[in-house]
């Protein structure tokens, strides 16, 4: 893995030519251009706002922390949440074919193959950069605050490139072998978003009076962990406890290794498919 990773390291202009690529002909021909990056999710906050923050009054809105009248209220929670969730659900989406695409590139250059799911990540990582602003004028125009909980997105920036890494590095394999991988992943999409705590709190299913073995069960997912880092840089109280982080990174650890596991082992055979 080493000397992999190495190779990847040594061809990281590379990387750095296909994200660029990805990123220009995304916005070349739109009119609104970059814009698309920060209508996307406010819209998606927008119609979660409306839905749990105003008709299910009772529900998100109340349950968010802090309640409603917290500085930066449910809309700065949503966003913390799913700014990151579009990070995470793009590059699940491109993985299936991040090798499929560049077939004649792969099987012409003398590259490592992981660059491809590499700059795969790498590209869904710089386009959730670009929504920064959108979340960064919330915080401002919503009276936002942080301080030493800011800390938390270094970190959660790391684990998740790592989880969301290994994930891509597995589906970019399988997929070239077994085509119904990416119908798979339109449905896992939707499972991850609802499972994991990205527009509502976690506190929601720890108190909600669920079978020990489903809560144990639910908290272990990485996902879990890894949002309530992202709302954490904003609400210190959701924080997740030493054991959850550890546990979090190391789910994450555990998928990378795996996913590496199966990208080199199908290495082979993906190069005979393409």
């Amino acid at each position: 893995m080493a000397s992999r990773a190495t190779a990847v390291w040594r061809d990281r202009r590379f990387v750095s030519l296909l994200v660029r690529r990805d990123l220009k002909v995304k916005y070349q021909q739109s009119v609104l251009g970059y814009a698309w990056s920060m209508l996307e999710p406010l819209a998606l906050a927008g119609i979660y706002f409306f839905v749990f923050g105003i008709l299910f009054s009772g529900g998100g809105a109340r349950t968010a922390p802090g309640g409603p009248d917290a500085p930066g209220g449910y809309a700065l929670f949503l966003l913390s949440g799913l700014l990151p969730w579009l990070w995470l659900s793009a590059a699940l989406t491109d993985a299936c074919k991040a090798l499929i695409t560049h077939a004649k590139l792969i099987t012409t250059m003398k590259v490592p193959r992981e660059i491809f799911p590499v700059a795969v990540v790498t590209t869904k990582f710089v386009e959730y950069l670009l929504t920064w602003p959108v979340l960064l004028v919330f915080v401002f125009a919503l009276g936002g605050r942080t301080g030493w909980s800011l800390l938390w997105l270094p970190l959660v920036i790391v684990v998740q490139f790592v989880f969301t890494l290994g994930i891509t590095l597995l589906l970019s394999a399988v997929n070239v072998l077994v085509r119904d991988v990416e119908r798979i992943i339109r449905i896992l999409n939707r499972v991850l978003f609802y499972s994991s705590p990205i527009i509502y709190p976690l506190h929601m299913v720890t108190q909600a009076g669920l079978p020990g073995w489903f809560t144990t069960a639910y908290e272990l997912n990485p996902l879990v962990g890894i949002f309530q880092m992202h709302h954490a840089v904003w609400y210190p109280s959701e924080a997740p406890g030493l054991w959850p982080l550890v546990s979090t990174i190391g789910g994450a650890a555990v998928v990378f290794a795996v996913g590496y596991t199966v990208f080199r082992r199908l290495e082979s055979a993906v190069l005979k498919e393409l």
